[in-house]
């Protein structure tokens, strides 16, 4: 199985992209189709945490004021499926392997594994 997740909008997540063959790849724009129950519960299985699939940096996380409550893996897992913007992206499925945001370590990794020069 091989998917990527991505916000057609966002030039980060594009820029990380180019530069990768997707051609074999399922591409999802997460604004125009709805993040699944059952996609989001594979990030987990393979990542092990929906907190570490969670983006903070979402409008959506302030104006909610939710840096000052104390939330649950359920709680991550309702928000992402309630609101696109939080779920971190680029996440690319490759397999059993997953890369997921758009750390620098996250991006070596993914261009190490895909045989990509930065």
């Amino acid at each position: 199985m091989k998917k990527v997740f991505t916000l057609s909008t966002c030039d980060t997540s594009k820029r990380i992209l180019k530069p990768l063959r997707l051609d074999s790849f399922d591409i999802k724009d997460i604004k125009n189709a709805k993040l699944t129950k059952d996609d989001l519960d594979l990030m987990h299985s393979l990542v092990g945490s929906y907190e570490l699939l969670f983006s903070r940096r979402s409008r959506s996380y302030s104006a909610m004021g939710l840096k000052n409550k104390e939330l649950k893996e359920e709680d991550y897992r309702s928000l992402i499926l309630e609101d696109y913007t939080f779920l971190k992206r680029p996440v690319i499925i490759d397999g059993k392997n997953i890369f997921v945001g758009n750390q620098k370590k996250n991006i070596e990794q993914m261009y190490n594994h895909f045989d990509v020069k930065a």
